[in-house]
């Protein structure tokens, strides 16, 4: 297959694809619902391909990461469990096979071609993040009080409430300093490769006292960890797919208003006064702020993907800009 696209270097996108991406509400997430959802949702993002945009494509693995735990659970009589660091790994290379496939299948489908590549990055962290011990981040399965009692008393989790649903478990969720691969992703830019790397927030890794990597048993928002690939890359677009068209404020609210245009000024006023759930908006929101702010010229786009499009036109989505 020969044929290819002139990339428009000037149009370098990070894309991060959010959990309703790949997993739709009320699914059981199985791999015939995954590789649907994601066939589905890479058509606008071969469409701007076709446009001149050149790509990066990370995604979360909240749920997949969860199913994973299950299993550790279920089978921990008879195979040895996996630790959380690995299954961040495990969960880069299966979901880049299956989103790697769909972006090469759609594009063979457009009549356009370009090489597609999955790289499993290592995104280090400190180990003596604050955030360490303090376990924000819910992964894995729900449940009940009793069974979450008991896998504290056995394994020493931190098993709470999670918003009246359940008890999970809580991890750390430490910010994001510097990609491993970053030289290579670069390399693989300028030869006009379309990458999937960063995948729910990258695998954590950290540096010991002589140098050495290894890795550390923790999830990193993955809307943090697009960001810091974003500025690694030098691209100049951040675009954020989440579940709704656009921010609101006074969410919930008889006031509540969908914005169409931030300044980072707005942007940080608006996260400062609480608009932003931790859990929800907070940390897509902190992830814009910080890409922008480390560069004028940066802008992000939150929107979901039926509006992906026409967002980048400039027609749908939140765009936040330095002005």
């Amino acid at each position: 297959m020969n044929r290819q696209h002139k990339v428009n270097n000037d149009s370098l996108a990070v894309i991060a694809l959010g959990g309703n991406s790949i997993i739709s509400k009320g699914q059981r997430g199985t791999v015939q619902e995954q590789f649907e959802n994601v066939r589905r949702t890479v058509r606008p993002v071969v469409e701007l391909l076709k446009n001149g945009y050149n790509f990066i494509v990370t995604h979360g693995n909240g749920p997949q990461v969860g199913n994973l735990l299950l299993q550790n659970e279920l089978a921990k009589a008879e195979v040895p469990e996996t630790p959380l660091g690995m299954l961040d790994a495990m969960t880069c290379g299966s979901m880049g096979y299956m989103i790697e496939q769909c972006l090469q299948n759609e594009m063979i489908a457009q009549d356009v071609w370009r090489n597609v590549v999955t790289i499993p990055a290592q995104i280090i962290v400190d180990r003596h993040d604050p955030s360490m011990q303090n376990p924000t981040k819910p992964i894995g399965p729900f449940y009940t009080e009793e069974q979450a009692k008991k896998l504290i008393g056995e394994k020493g989790w931190l098993v709470k409430e999670d918003a009246g649903r359940g008890w999970r478990r809580f991890v750390a969720s430490p910010y994001p300093i510097d990609i491993v691969e970053k030289e290579a992703i670069r390399h693989l830019l300028q030869e006009h490769y379309v990458l999937i790397t960063g995948g729910g927030g990258g695998i954590p890794v950290a540096h010991g006292e002589s140098g050495e990597i290894t890795g550390v048993d923790c999830v990193i928002d993955k809307d943090l960890a697009s960001m810091k690939l974003a500025i690694a890359v030098h691209a100049r677009t951040l675009i954020i797919i989440t579940g709704v068209p656009k921010v609101t404020i006074n969410f919930g609210k008889p006031d509540e208003r969908a914005l169409d245009r931030m300044t980072l000024a707005q942007a940080r006023h608006y996260y400062q006064e609480g608009h932003f759930p931790a859990g929800s908006m907070g940390p897509k929101m902190m992830a814009a702020i910080e890409f922008v702010q480390a560069d004028p010229g940066n802008r992000v786009i939150i929107t979901n993907e039926e509006n992906l499009l026409a967002a980048v036109e400039g027609d749908q989505g939140t765009h936040i800009v330095a002005y």
